[in-house]
Protein backbone atom coordinates (compact mmCIF):
# COMPACT_ATOMS: atom_id res chain seq x y z
CA UNK A 1 0.00 0.00 0.00
CA UNK A 2 1.37 3.55 -0.52
CA UNK A 3 1.87 6.34 1.75
CA UNK A 4 -0.70 8.48 -0.06
CA UNK A 5 -3.54 5.79 -0.04
CA UNK A 6 -2.59 5.25 3.72
CA UNK A 7 -2.78 9.05 4.70
CA UNK A 8 -6.56 8.98 2.95
CA UNK A 9 -7.75 6.31 4.48
CA UNK A 10 -9.86 6.82 7.40
CA UNK A 11 -9.10 3.83 10.27
CA UNK A 12 -12.63 2.69 9.99
CA UNK A 13 -12.89 2.67 6.22
CA UNK A 14 -14.26 -0.74 4.89
CA UNK A 15 -11.63 -2.69 3.00
CA UNK A 16 -8.19 -2.10 5.31
CA UNK A 17 -6.65 -4.34 6.85
CA UNK A 18 -7.26 -4.31 10.68
CA UNK A 19 -3.16 -4.74 10.38
CA UNK A 20 -2.52 -1.59 8.71
CA UNK A 21 -4.84 0.54 10.83
CA UNK A 22 -3.43 2.65 13.76
CA UNK A 23 -5.28 2.63 16.75
CA UNK A 24 -4.81 4.67 20.21
CA UNK A 25 -3.86 2.41 22.96
CA UNK A 26 -7.24 2.46 25.15
CA UNK A 27 -8.82 1.35 21.89
CA UNK A 28 -8.11 -2.29 23.03
CA UNK A 29 -9.68 -1.81 25.65
CA UNK A 30 -13.39 -3.58 24.44
CA UNK A 31 -11.28 -6.62 23.85
CA UNK A 32 -9.96 -6.85 27.68
CA UNK A 33 -13.91 -6.01 28.44
CA UNK A 34 -15.03 -8.92 26.49
CA UNK A 35 -12.29 -11.24 28.17
CA UNK A 36 -13.65 -10.48 31.40
CA UNK A 37 -17.48 -11.07 30.62
CA UNK A 38 -15.70 -14.61 28.94
CA UNK A 39 -14.31 -15.01 32.32
CA UNK A 40 -17.60 -14.81 34.48
CA UNK A 41 -19.50 -16.80 32.04
CA UNK A 42 -17.10 -19.67 32.68
CA UNK A 43 -17.06 -19.20 36.39
CA UNK A 44 -20.63 -18.69 36.56
CA UNK A 45 -21.19 -21.89 34.12
CA UNK A 46 -18.71 -24.04 36.44
CA UNK A 47 -16.28 -24.99 33.46
CA UNK A 48 -13.24 -23.71 35.43
CA UNK A 49 -14.13 -25.99 38.06
CA UNK A 50 -11.66 -28.74 37.92
CA UNK A 51 -13.99 -31.10 39.68
CA UNK A 52 -16.67 -30.87 36.27
CA UNK A 53 -13.49 -31.25 34.00
CA UNK A 54 -12.84 -34.77 36.25
CA UNK A 55 -16.74 -35.69 36.06
CA UNK A 56 -16.22 -35.06 32.04
CA UNK A 57 -13.31 -37.14 32.08
CA UNK A 58 -14.47 -39.94 34.53
CA UNK A 59 -17.72 -40.20 32.15
CA UNK A 60 -19.80 -39.28 35.70
CA UNK A 61 -21.60 -35.88 34.14
CA UNK A 62 -23.11 -34.18 31.01
CA UNK A 63 -22.60 -31.19 32.38
CA UNK A 64 -18.90 -30.05 30.05
CA UNK A 65 -20.40 -32.47 27.12
CA UNK A 66 -23.15 -30.08 26.85
CA UNK A 67 -20.77 -26.75 27.20
CA UNK A 68 -18.17 -28.29 24.77
CA UNK A 69 -21.77 -29.53 22.55
CA UNK A 70 -23.53 -25.89 21.94
CA UNK A 71 -19.94 -24.60 21.60
CA UNK A 72 -19.71 -26.71 18.66
CA UNK A 73 -23.04 -26.66 17.19
CA UNK A 74 -23.23 -22.47 17.79
CA UNK A 75 -19.18 -22.83 16.02
CA UNK A 76 -20.93 -24.73 12.81
CA UNK A 77 -23.91 -22.34 12.56
CA UNK A 78 -21.69 -19.33 12.45
CA UNK A 79 -19.33 -20.79 9.88
CA UNK A 80 -22.26 -21.65 7.68
CA UNK A 81 -23.73 -18.46 8.24
CA UNK A 82 -20.76 -17.01 7.67
CA UNK A 83 -20.18 -18.38 4.29
CA UNK A 84 -23.92 -18.84 3.05
CA UNK A 85 -24.41 -15.20 3.20
CA UNK A 86 -20.62 -13.81 2.43
CA UNK A 87 -20.56 -11.91 5.69
CA UNK A 88 -18.12 -9.23 5.53
CA UNK A 89 -15.55 -8.26 8.82
CA UNK A 90 -16.45 -5.30 10.94
CA UNK A 91 -14.14 -3.60 8.83
CA UNK A 92 -15.63 -4.50 5.55
CA UNK A 93 -13.48 -7.53 4.07
CA UNK A 94 -14.12 -10.58 2.96
CA UNK A 95 -13.91 -13.85 5.24
CA UNK A 96 -11.85 -16.58 3.90
CA UNK A 97 -12.61 -19.49 6.14
CA UNK A 98 -9.37 -21.63 4.43
CA UNK A 99 -9.79 -25.75 3.76
CA UNK A 100 -7.95 -27.69 6.51
CA UNK A 101 -5.71 -30.61 6.03
CA UNK A 102 -5.72 -33.75 8.54
CA UNK A 103 -2.74 -34.33 9.54
CA UNK A 104 -1.01 -37.49 12.08
CA UNK A 105 0.30 -34.44 14.44
CA UNK A 106 -3.37 -33.39 15.27
CA UNK A 107 -4.08 -36.86 16.74
CA UNK A 108 -0.56 -36.67 18.80
CA UNK A 109 -1.12 -33.04 20.15
CA UNK A 110 -4.87 -33.70 20.68
CA UNK A 111 -4.14 -36.34 22.85
CA UNK A 112 -0.84 -34.82 24.77
CA UNK A 113 -3.78 -31.95 25.01
CA UNK A 114 -6.09 -33.69 26.47
CA UNK A 115 -3.96 -35.52 28.66
CA UNK A 116 -2.72 -32.30 30.30
CA UNK A 117 -6.11 -31.21 30.42
CA UNK A 118 -7.15 -34.43 32.43
CA UNK A 119 -4.13 -34.22 34.96
CA UNK A 120 -4.28 -30.54 35.42
CA UNK A 121 -8.07 -29.69 35.26
CA UNK A 122 -6.98 -27.23 32.83
CA UNK A 123 -7.31 -25.47 29.53
CA UNK A 124 -5.99 -22.60 27.70
CA UNK A 125 -9.78 -21.28 27.75
CA UNK A 126 -10.08 -21.42 31.34
CA UNK A 127 -6.71 -20.36 32.47
CA UNK A 128 -6.76 -16.64 33.04
CA UNK A 129 -10.08 -17.48 34.81
CA UNK A 130 -9.26 -19.89 37.11
CA UNK A 131 -6.23 -17.63 37.92
CA UNK A 132 -8.50 -14.68 38.38
CA UNK A 133 -10.95 -16.62 40.76
CA UNK A 134 -7.86 -17.40 43.19
CA UNK A 135 -6.34 -20.54 41.96
CA UNK A 136 -2.93 -19.43 41.53
CA UNK A 137 -1.60 -23.03 41.72
CA UNK A 138 -3.16 -22.82 37.88
CA UNK A 139 0.38 -20.70 37.31
CA UNK A 140 2.30 -23.68 37.16
CA UNK A 141 -0.13 -24.87 34.83
CA UNK A 142 0.31 -21.44 32.52
CA UNK A 143 3.68 -21.77 33.11
CA UNK A 144 3.77 -25.04 31.69
CA UNK A 145 1.49 -24.46 28.49
CA UNK A 146 3.46 -21.43 27.61
CA UNK A 147 6.96 -23.79 27.34
CA UNK A 148 5.20 -26.34 25.70
CA UNK A 149 4.21 -23.65 23.09
CA UNK A 150 7.75 -22.44 22.86
CA UNK A 151 8.95 -26.18 22.53
CA UNK A 152 6.69 -26.67 19.72
CA UNK A 153 7.44 -23.63 18.10
CA UNK A 154 10.94 -24.39 18.69
CA UNK A 155 11.17 -28.17 17.12
CA UNK A 156 8.15 -27.82 14.85
CA UNK A 157 10.03 -28.71 11.99
CA UNK A 158 11.56 -31.57 13.50
CA UNK A 159 7.97 -33.13 14.69
CA UNK A 160 5.34 -35.33 12.64
CA UNK A 161 2.95 -32.11 11.42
Amino acid sequence: MNNERVQNIDSNTAGVNASEQTHPGWYNLKYTIVGILFGIVFVKAEIISWFRIQEMFRLQSFHMYGVIGSAIVTGIISIQLIKRLNIKSIYGETIIIPTKVFKKGQVIGGFIFGLGWAITGACPGPLFAQIGSGYTVILVTLVAALAGTWVYGKFEKQLPN
